[in-house]
């Protein structure tokens, strides 16, 4: 089965994708496990979404049959619900479904499997495996697709938007949010999450703050919480136990890149890619929350936008390289995304994140020999807020560094 572009994935990085791919004339194909589309999108019940995209405000449901809808009317667009991959080589595909195995040869691929998140395992979370302990998105899907309450007396560990849009809701439905606890100093999620979901119900965020041990045999019956130092050293005396029946992990996501042999960021644990959002592997594209976690779903429509595009224009012949040069990040920048950009006349979008929170800072881009090629000013940020600018190609002549230039 040949295809122009193939798009693995069905959440809103695939179908925004898959649906640039389509509009620009090629034969395109989205691959999706689940039965339907729409990715974690289903469970997203509050609203926030589309602000950016479609300049008006969704619930997570909404913002999916936005796309579901166009991709249903696109003539140019096949969908595969119910299909797994279970081989990437090159841009050739192997699924299996209902009709056996078959492999989808493509021009180009488009990768936007999302991400998944990281549990107690991942984090070595000390104590017993008591009954009562969820992942944010799994008490999410119990609170709002199955209507059941994970607990009545809940803490939880990271302040990731999912956690703290889960205190709202638990608080909302009659549960008490004894405390977010966040071992970094400062918070992950973003500033209007924690105003709108922890300041306005009074629960309380306390920083620099893990959890020791969790206790429980049957069913959780609380923690050992206390302070951590720089380093995340436990620090023993400031240890205090709370009484709970729910601990709920907000600790971070991680792209699904298992099915792919590329080498990974040490910090997005994600593949590399240039200013195209090519990977290393000539065809193959990344987008999404499998390219790096995103803040809001807009950007992530937004980004694979862009990637439907690129794979389309490569599938057609027409993506160019000029020289490359690598793009990295420096002083107080986390990561920065894409990691390879090309002499030309090309505006790129350049999205990174921050360590630590700033003020009255630059966000500067300099070249090997020290010369600013470009400088934006910013009052303040934090980590949990996704950074963007746009950079004139027509300025790179060397390889360059993004880095913060505090007044």
């Amino acid at each position: 089965m040949k295809y122009d572009v193939i798009v693995i994935g069905g959440g809103p990085a695939g179908m925004s994708a898959a649906l640039e791919s389509a509009k620009n004339g090629c034969k395109t194909v989205i691959i999706e496990r689940n039965p339907f589309l729409g990715g974690i999108l289903k469970q997203c019940i509050h609203n926030g979404f589309g602000l950016h995209y479609f300049k008006e405000e969704f619930t997570g449901p909404e913002y999916a049959k936005k796309f579901i809808e166009m991709v249903e009317k696109e003539p140019k667009l096949t969908v595969m619900t119910n299909t797994f991959v279970t081989a990437i080589n090159g841009t050739k595909v192997d699924i299996v479904n209902e009709r056996g195995n078959q492999t989808l040869e493509g021009k180009a691929l488009v990768l936007a499997m999302g991400c998944r998140e990281r549990t107690a395992g991942n984090i070595l979370l000390n104590g017993t495996r008591p009954a009562g302990v969820y992942t944010a998105g799994e008490a999410q899907r119990l609170v709002n697709i199955l209507g059941k309450m994970p607990g009545k007396e809940v803490v939880i560990l990271g302040s990731g938007d999912i956690g703290l849009i889960m205190a709202r809701r638990l608080t909302m439905q009659g549960a008490k949010v004894k405390a977010v606890l966040e071992i970094n100093p400062t918070t992950s999620g973003l500033r209007r999450n924690i105003a709108q979901c922890l300041d306005d119900f009074g629960i309380p965020l306390l920083l620099n703050t893990s959890i020791f041990e969790v206790v429980g045999t049957d069913r959780i019956q609380g923690v050992w919480y206390g302070k951590v130092d720089e380093k995340y050293n436990k620090l023993y005396d400031t240890k205090k136990f709370i009484k709970c029946d729910c601990l709920i992990l907000s600790v971070g996501l991680v792209p699904e890149t298992d099915l792919v042999n590329m080498p990974l960021n040490r910090v997005t644990k994600g593949v590399f890619v240039d200013s195209h959002l090519q990977t290393e592997t000539d065809g193959v594209f990344a987008c999404g929350n499998f390219l790096h976690v995103h803040d809001l779903v807009d950007n992530v429509s937004l980004e694979a936008k862009t990637a439907g595009y690129n794979a389309s224009m490569y599938a057609k012949g027409k993506i160019s390289k000029t020289k490359p040069h690598t793009l990295s990040a420096g002083n107080k920048i986390s990561y920065v995304i894409p990691n390879k950009v090309y002499e030309g006349d090309e505006i790129i979008e350049v999205r990174f994140r921050i360590k630590s929170k700033i003020t009255k800072s630059n966000f500067v881009i300099k070249d090997t020999h020290g010369n600013t090629i470009f400088k934006k000013f910013v009052m303040a940020s934090n980590p949990g807020e996704m950074q963007s600018i746009e950079l004139d190609s027509k300025l790179i002549k060397d390889d360059i560094v993004l880095e913060v230039e505090e007044q």
